[in-house]
C-alpha cells in the first residue's frame, strides 16, 4: 500500500505538471488577454507575460503541487474502497459484480449510436449510462438478498466481528465502562429500531421508563462521542416483521454474522437456539465475581438481621449477599467471618460464613442501623 501511495502521489504530480506547463499557460495567456481588452490590466502583450519560462515553471509548480495533493486524495480514497471491499461479504461481492456485468452488457449495443455523436461525446455518455444500469442492477440485486442463493446464508459461513447491542444492554449502562476498558472489540453497531425504542421509552408518561429511555439515551451520547458506533447501516439485512424488536435482532445478527450484547436472559435463549454468539454480560459480571472457598476467612461489613436467630447480613463490593452465623453481634461493623458455603445459581451467587466464637467483635449485641 505503501508503494501504491507513492506511485499515485508521483502520477498525479507528473500530471499536474504536464497539464499546468503549457495548457496552464495558454489559460493563463487567455485571461491575461481578456483583462487586459477589459483595461483591468496593464500588461502591453499579455502572451509574453503568460508564457516566457519563468510564468511557465510557476505554474508547473503549482501543477505538481495540486497533482501529488490529488494523489493523495485518492489514495485515500482506494483504501476505503479497499477496506470496505474486504470487509463485504460474498454475497455482497457477487452482486457488485454481476451488477457490474449487466452494465457493460447492455451498454456494448448502444456505444454505436452513441459514437455517432463523437468520439468524446460517445465515451461520455457510454460511461454514463454504464454507471447508470450497474447502479440499478446492483441496487435490484441488494433488494432481493433474501431469496438469492449467495446470500441467503449471508454472515454464517464467517463471524464479521460486529457486536449489536439490544435495548436493555444500552439502558442498563454498564456497556459503557465495558467498552471503555477495552475488553470489547470490534465494530458497535445499533439498529435503528433499537434507537426508536430507546426514544419511545424516554417519552413514555410513567417517570420510572421515562428514566431508563434517558439514561440509554445518555449512554449512547458518551460512546458515540468516545467510540466508533455505527447506526442503522445494515437495518435493511432484517426487515421489520411480526416478531417484534428482539426477533428483529436475532436475524440482523443472523444476516451479518454478528455477536449480539445483551443482559436479557429470554433473548440470550432465542439468540442461541438460532446459532448466533451472545454475549451477556451478566455472565460476564458473574465470572468476575470475587471467589472464595469454604474454610477461607474474609472481611465483611455486617448491616442487618438475618432472617434466622442470631444471623446477621453483609454484602460484598460487588452486590454478594453474605449470611453470617453468629453476625447478630457484628452488626454495624467490619469483621472477619470464616465461609462455609457458597451458593451459585442463575440470578448470582450468596455465602454462608459464620463469626468465629474468638473474634475481637463485643459480646453485646449492636442495635440495627435504621
Amino acid at each position: 500500500m505503501r508503494t501504491l501511495q507513492i506511485g499515485l502521489i508521483v502520477l498525479g504530480a507528473c500530471l499536474g505538471v504536464a497539464l499546468f506547463y503549457e495548457p496552464g499557460a495558454q489559460g493563463l495567456a487567455y485571461v491575461y488577454g481578456n483583462l487586459a481588452a477589459a483595461g483591468k490590466l496593464k500588461i502591453e502583450n499579455p502572451n509574453d507575460a503568460a508564457l516566457n519560462p519563468f510564468t511557465r515553471s510557476a505554474m508547473a509548480v503549482i501543477g505538481g503541487f495540486v497533482g501529488s495533493l490529488l494523489g493523495s486524495l485518492a489514495f485515500r480514497f482506494i483504501s476505503k474502497l479497499v477496506g470496505r471491499w474486504d470487509d463485504m461479504h460474498g454475497g455482497e461481492k457477487a452482486n457488485i459484480f454481476i451488477g457490474c456485468c449487466v452494465g457493460v452488457i447492455i451498454t456494448v449495443p448502444f456505444m454505436v449510436l452513441f459514437n455517432s455523436q463523437g468520439i468524446i461525446n460517445g465515451v461520455i455518455m457510454s460511461l454514463g449510462l454504464m454507471v447508470l444500469i450497474s447502479a440499478v442492477a446492483v441496487f435490484a440485486l441488494k433488494s432481493m438478498e433474501e431469496v438469492l442463493p449467495w446470500s441467503r446464508n449471508f454472515g454464517r459461513g464467517r463471524r464479521s466481528n460486529i457486536k449489536i447491542f439490544d435495548t436493555n444492554v444500552i439502558i442498563d449502562g454498564r456497556i459503557y465502562d465495558i467498552v471503555r476498558t477495552g475488553f470489547l472489540d470490534g465494530q458497535m453497531y445499533v439498529p435503528k429500531f433499537v434507537l426508536h425504542e430507546l426514544q419511545y421509552i424516554a417519552d413514555n408518561a410513567d417517570p420510572l421508563r421515562r428514566q431508563r429511555g434517558r439514561r440509554g439515551l445518555d449512554v449512547l451520547k458518551q460512546l458515540q462521542s468516545q467510540f466508533t458506533l455505527e447506526v442503522g447501516s445494515h437495518d435493511r439485512l432484517a426487515p421489520e416483521g411480526s416478531d417484534g424488536v428482539d426477533g428483529r435482532l436475532v436475524r440482523l445478527a443472523r444476516a451479518l454474522g454478528a455477536d449480539l450484547v445483551t443482559n436479557d436472559h429470554n433473548l440470550n435463549r432465542v439468540a442461541e437456539l438460532q446459532d448466533v454468539r451472545v454475549l451477556n454480560i451478566n455472565d460476564l459480571a458473574v465470572s468476575v465475581r470475587f471467589v472464595v472457598l469454604p474454610g477461607e476467612s474474609m472481611e465483611v461489613h455486617v448491616q442487618r438481621e438475618g432472617s434466622q436467630i442470631g444471623q446477621g447480613v453483609g454484602y460484598l463490593e460487588d452486590g454478594t449477599m453474605v449470611v453470617v452465623d453468629g453476625g447478630k453481634r457484628a452488626i454495624g461493623q467490619d469483621a472477619i467471618v470464616v465461609v462455609n458455603q457458597v451458593h451459585q445459581s442463575e440470578r448470582g451467587k450468596m455465602i454462608f460464613a459464620e463469626l468465629p466464637p474468638d473474634s475481637d467483635v463485643p459480646e453485646e449485641i449492636a442495635k440495627p442501623r435504621r
